[in-house]
């Protein structure tokens, strides 16, 4: 995933390979059933071109990164807990990106369309 979210662009399992070639070995078999597997679980989208695919991703690594994380906390018994938790374990960078995500938010207003509590 990180090369085809690093080109931004449909890619074949060729140019994946000879990506990968340059640091390890590893064949084209792995790395087409790999991309494969990342199709049949909806990370990946592809198109015939030939007899290959092009493979693109179906989204970007940020939203990928935030469905997880929403997966993560959506199932604990306790979701209060489990952010506390979290947000002890993060860095001083990462707190600081936390508050600027937060002020993103809070000026794009309310997700139900609401206004902000004091207007």
């Amino acid at each position: 995933m990180t090369r085809v979210w690093e080109w931004n662009r449909p890619v074949t399992v060729r140019e994946v390979l000879e990506d990968l070639q340059q640091e390890r070995s590893i064949a084209y078999t792995t790395v087409m059933t790999v991309m494969d597997n990342l199709y049949q679980k909806g990370w990946l989208r592809r198109e015939a071109e030939g007899r290959a695919y092009r493979y693109e991703a179906v989204s970007n690594r940020a939203a990928y990164s935030a469905a997880l994380m929403n997966e993560a906390w959506s199932v604990s018994d306790n979701p209060a807990a489990a952010l506390v938790a979290f947000f002890g374990m993060m860095s001083a960078e990462q707190r600081e990106a936390l508050r600027d995500a937060i002020r993103v938010v809070q000026l794009d207003g309310p997700a139900d369309g609401a206004p902000p509590p004091g207007r």
